[in-house]
């Protein structure tokens, strides 16, 4: 019996229950079928999301891998009108000095195709907002002051998994980053040592909603990958 942690409590492995080949294929091409059809939206409804929709999604996204297992990630679900009305504000305030001369020209030539400017009326359409911070100190139980490891490869997985588990529940997303985004953390009351990783826009794609017709071209599998076999 293999045990790599002989100096440590350990509890037998589960969750990972003997299938065939043929039922690893179909369940991996399942997956990349619902997902193949995530787009990042613009248009969003103002149609309600019910809030155990959102908390089961954020539970998804706790379970991601962490360096050390602290779980470096705070995540700030907004929902109140006043609060959202806020942060569009703050945000098109970034947002306008980005577009304004901020960024250089071949940032502006890349978004060119996607037709985006400093206004984001998404911020106070769609029904949720989620704030993802990222911890510098923490720990693997709540409450504790240790150094985080891999904090950005970590937060950076949890937000993956909360958009796919988003996607799931039929949601759109569009992951949204002003910069600099310290006022997230301000208007959130989260603490100076957490730093602003990403604003996630989540809610019913609106009626008549489009995307760019480039957003569908995705690279192909020979040029994202190699096999070394």
């Amino acid at each position: 019996m293999s045990n790599q942690y002989n100096d440590h409590d350990t509890v037998p492995l589960s969750g990972y229950d003997a299938v065939s080949d043929a039922q690893m294929l179909a369940r991996v091409e399942a997956v990349r079928e619902t997902l193949s059809t995530r787009r990042t939206i613009r248009d969003f409804s103002d149609r309600v999301v019910p809030r155990d929709v959102i908390e089961t999604a954020i539970k998804t996204a706790g379970t991601a891998p962490s360096g050390a297992n602290h779980q470096p990630w705070h995540f700030t679900a907004i929902s109140n009108p006043d609060i959202k009305r806020q942060i569009r504000i703050a945000a098109e305030a970034e947002e306008a000095e980005f577009y304004g001369g901020r960024a250089p020209d071949e940032w502006l030539d890349a978004l060119a195709p996607l037709g985006t400017d400093a206004s984001k009326p998404f911020l106070e359409t769609a029904p949720w907002l989620i704030a993802v911070f990222a911890q510098k100190r923490g720990g693997e139980q709540a409450g504790q002051d240790k150094k985080n490891y891999y904090v950005t490869e970590s937060v950076g997985l949890a937000t993956g998994m909360l958009i796919t588990a988003l996607h799931s529940a039929g949601l759109g997303t569009l992951t949204h980053t002003p910069a600099p985004m310290n006022f997230l953390r301000d208007i959130c009351g989260r603490p100076k040592s957490e730093k602003p990783f990403v604003l996630l826009v989540v809610g019913h794609p609106a009626e008549g909603a489009h995307v760019p017709a480039h957003a569908l071209i995705k690279k192909t599998l020979a040029e994202i990958s190699d096999f070394l076999e």
